[in-house]
């Protein structure tokens, strides 16, 4: 009996260690979003806070420039998104960029050298460009989910080239060998990173985020009277909705009322919010990011040869809002207006 006392011993041991640095030591902190109860709560510890708005700083806004003098378009060659502000503008958002975007490469990462500013010769500008005409269009016509806060390209970057949140698709041909091993084709049986690290799919974003498939779980009528929710329809969207919670630090009740999942009339008003969200990320995936997949050098794509795209998490980086809500695009107006070229 010894052995069997041992293991059952050492199980234990492993166990009670697993829970002691699974759950958070008192005290958390309790915001209530709902009616009494309905668990309708989210928690936060008092570490992970401070350690959130430690990542979330917001950067220093340039002064100002003079809105009159030359143009950047008449001053300089081949400017074509920012090309009508002032040169004094042009060039505060550009230093603004290079602190946002590559604060340790400098001007270099998105120009061939200082005597070639014009050169169209390096991908990074030809991106740069793009990604400045995204900026715009998501400011101007995505008020439905950002508001009047809007982002700047460091609402992503945050000082990095590549933001931290970017994702690629994963359709198994990075591990041929998943399949023999157990793992279903959806993914299941791998830790889903982008799922919280649960046995969800694996890959919840490429349907939902890229492709417009349906966000289902419950169905109007029980089975089987109708319905045409499937269990593995219920288990892509549960793998979303995890993404979704990871991203932005919340649980479910922060959009839905524990009640009931499938009401809208009893949701909170971030449902409403996230539901634009869902299909601004997916207009700038397929308009802005994805034509961009010939553009990026082989070790900027992934394993199945697609470019990167855009996630909640891309922005949100674990906090509520991006940025924990402060507006830094007021400081960037020339960011907050579409200019047709």
């Amino acid at each position: 009996m010894r052995p069997v006392f041992s293991i059952a011993l050492a199980a234990a041991g492993l166990v009670g260690g697993g829970l002691l640095f699974t759950f958070e030591r008192p005290p958390v902190d309790i915001v209530q979003r709902g009616y009494r109860g309905l668990a309708m709560e989210q928690n936060y510890h008092p570490a992970t806070l401070a350690k959130l708005a430690a990542a979330n700083q917001v950067p220093f806004v340039f002064p100002a420039a003079q809105a009159n003098g030359p143009t950047a378009g008449a001053t300089y060659k081949n400017v074509q998104v920012l090309k009508d502000l002032s040169v004094g503008q042009f060039t505060r958002l550009m230093a603004a960029i290079t602190t946002w975007v590559a604060p340790q490469q400098g001007c270099t990462y998105c120009h061939v050298d200082a005597n070639n500013l014009s050169s169209d010769n390096i991908y990074t500008k030809v991106v740069a460009r793009r990604m400045l005409q995204m900026t715009q269009h998501l400011n101007a016509d995505w008020t439905s989910h950002v508001a009047a806060t809007g982002v700047t390209c460091y609402t992503c970057h945050r000082g990095n080239p590549v933001p931290a949140g970017v994702w690629y698709n994963d359709t198994g041909a990075s591990d041929p060998r998943g399949l023999a091993f157990g793992r279903t084709p959806s993914g299941q049986n791998r830790v889903a990173l982008k799922a919280a690290y649960s046995s969800l799919p694996y890959d919840p974003l490429t349907p939902f985020l890229e492709q417009s498939n349906e966000i289902r779980v419950q169905a109007t009528t029980a089975l089987p009277n109708g319905s045409v929710i499937s269990t593995k329809q219920t288990e892509w969207t549960y793998a979303l909705m995890m993404n979704f919670s990871q991203a932005l630090g919340v649980n479910c009740t922060y959009c839905h009322n524990s009640r009931s999942f499938f009401a809208w009339d009893a949701s909170t008003p971030q449902r409403a919010t996230a539901w634009y969200g869902i299909r601004l990320v997916r207009d700038l995936n397929n308009n802005y990011l994805k034509p961009l997949t010939p553009v990026f050098p082989a070790t900027r794509l992934g394993p199945d040869g697609d470019g990167p795209k855009l996630a909640c998490e891309t922005c949100h980086q674990g906090v509520y809002k991006p940025l924990f809500g402060v507006n830094i695009v007021n400081g960037y107006p020339e960011l907050k207006t579409v200019v047709q070229q």
